[in-house]
């Protein structure tokens, strides 16, 4: 089912004109659309109480933590219980990341390759859970199809590296509905074998407005492993200033 579904997905795409202005337009539009749903998402600023759980097999813990954003590049993710993991954070500042562990006091600066690593042993990547930019300037996005969902349309997208982008994933497939929000983002490896599905599986008023409220991610092979976040509480476009995004806070978050 899984080779099937990829096999149709790329004739659908061979079904687009392939002239270079019918090309180019599709790209400027799937860009527009992957832009819009990633600046609604983020929005100028956010700040956000999120419940994390990692599901396995023979075990299950969660942890709640709070996030800050701002713009595109920038990100503190800091935990806040249970307390034997509070105080462990993340930031991200334009392409640098940090880590902090309490227990030792001490700062580790990431380089670019782990990214894309585990955060926390979740399915989630540093990336995915900082809402990247690098989806956006890494990739080349293009409309492949529509859906609808909840009677609004809603863009399948195909997006693929740039030539020598710094990313692992082979392609990624998005489902944006009309009004921004992003409903499923699919992971392919290099060979385009799906790797892992994050999906909205509840969408709710959260922050002044609608937002994915529950997400999982979830191993394409492994059904029975899974994090799920559920965002607890969500604000939009809040004033906060640049030194919120600094070692000091990672070791001292906000309130």
């Amino acid at each position: 089912m899984k080779n099937q579904w990829l096999w149709n997905l790329l004739a659908a795409l061979f079904m687009i004109p392939t002239c270079s202005a019918a090309l180019a337009s599709g790209e400027e539009d799937g860009r527009a659309v992957v832009q819009a749903s990633f600046d609604y998402w983020r929005g100028k600023t956010s700040v956000a109480t999120v419940e994390m759980t990692i599901h396995r097999p023979d075990w299950e813990r969660t942890m709640t933590m709070r996030a800050w954003t701002k713009g595109e590049q920038d990100s503190l993710v800091v935990i806040t219980a249970p307390s034997k993991d509070r105080g462990n954070g993340t930031l991200k500042r334009r392409q640098e990341m940090w880590t902090y562990n309490p227990k030792v006091n001490r700062v580790i600066k990431l380089p670019p390759s782990m990214m894309s690593q585990s955060w926390m042993g979740s399915d989630f990547s540093n990336n995915d859970l900082a809402k990247s930019d690098g989806l956006l300037n890494d990739y080349t996005h293009r409309i492949v199809g529509t859906e609808r969902h909840e009677g609004r349309k809603v863009y399948v997208i195909r997006s693929t590296p740039k030539p020598g982008a710094p990313v692992i994933w082979g392609l990624q497939v998005l489902r944006i509905r009309e009004d921004h929000i992003l409903l499923t983002q699919e992971f392919f490896d290099e060979d385009h074998e799906l790797v892992k599905i994050m999906t909205a599986l509840k969408i709710g008023m959260l922050g002044g407005r609608l937002f994915p409220t529950v997400w999982k991610m979830r191993k394409a092979e492994a059904k029975d492993e899974y994090t799920q976040l559920v965002y607890e509480k969500l604000e939009f476009d809040r004033d906060l200033p640049d030194s919120v995004f600094t070692l000091s806070s990672l070791k001292n978050p906000p309130r």
